[in-house]
């Protein structure tokens, strides 16, 4: 098993460093092939939404697009897949940013009958899920 760390996802869609991208189109070929088996955390998933949304001016539209991709690329095992990408869904068709989208799914898959939180818009979804 092989972790992919941000970097090659960032380098592999933005394709603005040459030799990377390439090294990193490589390696998801290969794991589309079958011949290595690639994971990744949730962590580097929000990362990505940070770093496209802080350092590279992406809006929310692009953000959810390229979160989406990432998500479709079924030879690589996302830690919480489901969570994640019902979060992309919250997250661009509501006011919330990604990671509250992912917490208020968590807390539901989790059970949590109450979320304490100061964030209205956050308390709010919960309550309507």
């Amino acid at each position: 098993m092989i972790f992919v760390d941000t970097n090659y996802f960032l380098r592999f869609l933005l394709a603005d460093v040459s030799d990377q991208h390439q090294k990193a189109r490589i390696l998801f070929r290969e794991a589309a092939e079958g011949k290595v088996n690639l994971f990744t955390s949730a962590i580097v998933i929000f990362e990505t939404c940070w770093v496209l949304l802080s350092n590279y001016d992406k809006d929310k539209d692009q953000v959810a697009k390229v979160l989406n991709s990432l998500l479709d690329m079924n030879f690589i095992d996302f830690e919480h897949h489901n969570l994640l990408r019902q979060a992309v869904s919250i997250y661009k068709n509501s006011p919330l940013g990604f990671i509250d989208a992912f917490n208020l799914l968590y807390a539901k898959a989790k059970g949590a009958k109450e979320l304490k939180t100061f964030d209205i818009k956050l308390s709010k979804k919960f309550i309507s899920l």
